[in-house]
């Protein structure tokens, strides 16, 4: 008999519950997280043969477990917290809120939903996703450590630093200001403190960059060949995008990273607007590509944009346009390296 065990999964415990073809409730069971979790599960699963197992945000709370029951045979769906949301509420008649009832959402979610992702191995696409993550979040720690050297050096001095923070210009600033006061000195002490942090950052990036470079080659993608794509933005397309054969066509492809327009029709009017939807770490790699080739008139996309221009379609219309014409060749680049 085939067979569906759904899994909320939790920092201290797992709860996982059992349900046939027919949403009938089998078994239950919940697990301390820990050393045994997986044999504890998997003992407790043995009776029931053909098995597949459902867990809740697969790549959040549930990654370790996931990749668990995957280094033991066992196949894995990811099922999104929010479908197991709707579906504890209006499909499962229990919408009381406790670890049983959401496990018992997560298998039905599952078992009516076979579009799910499966789960996979981990491989080189984690890598890259990885070293992106770090090099994103370490970009974003020195833009707010630059946000607020600047606020300090315009309380220290009229105007501030004028430009955008170069560590050994913004040292020679620091080192001509005299403090009149207390207040003052301990304001010049934190700004010589965050010009320190950002030294440290300055760091991180650049050796973030050649492990990056170093995880792109490996990778030997063809992504780098398209212009404005560079290792950091490759390694955005491709850790974030996972497996590329997930997405039938390019149409999928582009309105899971928001490049394709959204219907809204009422009384008979269609229109199409923005997308506000989808992973916005793709769309924001993809956005950085078009800005990239619209600033060099000899690019294919300025070549794109201007063509769309002289249509008559405004700015903002053509940037939307070109952006989905780079979703589609990063589709094609993806597609055309996952198949080699």
């Amino acid at each position: 008999m085939s067979v569906m065990i759904g899994i909320d999964p939790h920092k201290a415990v797992h709860a996982a519950c059992v349900i046939d073809g027919n949403e009938v409730q089998l078994a239950e069971l919940t697990v301390r997280s820990g050393p045994r979790q997986v044999g504890q599960l998997i003992d407790w699963a043995a009776p029931f043969d053909a098995r597949t197992w459902a867990i809740e945000s697969a790549g959040g709370l549930g990654y370790l477990l996931a990749q668990q029951l995957l280094a033991r045979g066992e196949r894995v769906v990811d099922v999104p917290s929010t479908l197991a949301a709707r579906v504890r509420l209006l499909g499962s008649g229990k919408s009381s809120k406790n670890d049983a009832n959401d496990a018992r959402a997560v298998a039905v979610a599952a078992l009516r939903a076979p579009s799910l992702r499966t789960v996979r191995v981990e491989d080189h696409v984690a890598v890259l996703r990885l070293l992106a993550k770090a090099h994103l979040d370490a970009g974003r720690a020195r833009s707010q450590a630059c946000s607020r050297l600047h606020a300090l050096v315009n309380e220290l001095i009229p105007g501030g630093i004028s430009k955008e923070i170069v560590v050994n210009q913004a040292r020679s600033t620091l080192a001509d200001i005299e403090a009149t006061s207390v207040v003052q000195r301990q304001r010049l002490q934190l700004a010589v403190e965050l010009l320190e942090e950002i030294t440290v950052l300055d760091t991180k990036l650049k050796c973030s960059k050649a492990r990056v470079a170093t995880a792109v080659t490996a990778s030997a993608t063809t992504l780098t060949e398209m212009f404005g794509v560079g290792p950091i933005i490759a390694a955005m397309l491709i850790g974030y995008t996972g497996d590329p054969a997930r997405f039938p066509t390019a149409g999928h492809f582009a309105a899971y990273n928001g490049t394709a327009p959204m219907e809204f029709s009422s009384s008979g009017r269609t229109v199409h607007r923005l997308s506000r939807r989808g992973n916005r770490t793709l769309n924001h790699a993809i956005h950085l590509i078009a800005v990239t080739q619209i600033r060099h008139p000899h690019s294919e996309g300025r070549a794109y944009y201007d063509a769309k221009i002289a249509a008559g379609s405004p700015p903002r219309t053509a940037m939307r346009a070109l952006k989905r014409h780079i979703s589609n060749r990063v589709f094609r680049h993806l597609r055309g390296d996952a198949a080699c």
